[in-house]
């Protein structure tokens, strides 16, 4: 059985917080340059070079993308044959995350209690992880740093059955419209739909985790993907609003249709920055691969 030592992964966890804080995915920088390239108006134009020489001189000098540097998000998907030795996993999570913000200068955000006690925690834990188990012998870990202009944006709601699309489609469109410019566009939208109250939305925050510009594997939410996204984008200029949308799907009882929304931008997360980053930690190397998505 493969072994792998946390203490590997609290290195990786902690290179990997700073990276995707401080360098964009090329996805996301290559969907802004296009972006820019398209864009016929003016003061539309000159954000966008903004927002691209941000990230250009955050990646060269090593510094935050955006100054609130977000919640920490992971999504773990652990190998059944894969052995952790060394310390708990997810004390390893906590920890390498933490030494993250505290070597690359990143602002911690977290408090203690959300309601009695304020103070912050000093070094932004806890952060919030997923994990999957799944096949194999590998450790496969996705970071997001989860800024809170868009997360506040987010939202869900309990359909009827007889709402079908129609009734999704309406929502989404609804609920892009009400978030208006707090989510700091051009921004990301991920859909979840199905499952429990819990899992619709956890389904939508791993729909943000996916590369700028794909689609769902089902052709039909594909479709629904590319014709939402024309609804939703329709005589706005691509500084206003969204570039990309991102929908998932779980399966769906028949007593009830459940979805949620969750938004994020196009820098690391948290403003027009969204970066995620994506590592496969081994046991004798680390190969890294960072992206927006």
């Amino acid at each position: 059985m493969r072994e792998l030592d946390t203490a590997l992964i609290c290195q990786t966890v902690a290179d990997m917080v700073v990276q995707a804080n401080c360098c964009i995915g090329a996805d996301v920088m290559e969907s802004l340059r296009q972006g820019r390239d398209r864009e016929e108006k003016p003061l539309a134009r000159s954000i966008l070079d903004k927002l691209i020489r941000n990230d250009e001189i955050a990646a060269r000098r090593a510094m935050p993308l955006c100054q609130d540097t977000g919640m920490a998000v992971f999504r773990v998907r652990l190998g059944q044959e894969l052995h952790i030795v060394g310390q708990p996993l997810e004390e390893a999570l906590q920890q390498g995350m933490a030494q993250g913000y505290r070597e690359g200068y990143l602002r911690k955000s977290v408090v203690r209690d959300p309601v009695f006690h304020r103070e912050n925690t000093g070094d932004n834990t806890p952060a919030v992880i997923y994990y999957e188990m799944v096949p194999g012998d590998r450790l496969e870990l996705f970071f997001a740093p989860k800024g809170f202009g868009s997360e506040n944006m987010s939202t869900i709601k309990m359909l009827k059955p007889a709402d079908g699309e129609k009734g999704v489609r309406e929502f989404i469109l609804s609920a892009v419209e009400k978030a208006g410019p707090n989510p700091c566009p051009p921004i990301i939208v991920g859909v979840g739909i199905g499952g429990t109250f819990d899992k619709c939305a956890q389904l939508s925050k791993f729909a943000l985790m996916r590369p700028v510009g794909s689609r769902h594997p089902d052709p039909a939410y594909a479709a629904m993907e590319r014709e939402l996204l024309d609804d939703l984008t329709d005589g706005m200029t691509f500084s206003d609003w969204i570039y990309t949308f991102c929908q998932r799907e779980n399966i769906r009882t028949r007593q009830e249709l459940k979805f949620s929304i969750v938004e994020r931008n196009f820098t690391n997360f948290t403003d027009w920055l969204t970066d995620t980053g994506k590592v496969r930690v081994e046991r004798d190397f680390c190969a890294k691969r960072y992206y927006h998505g």
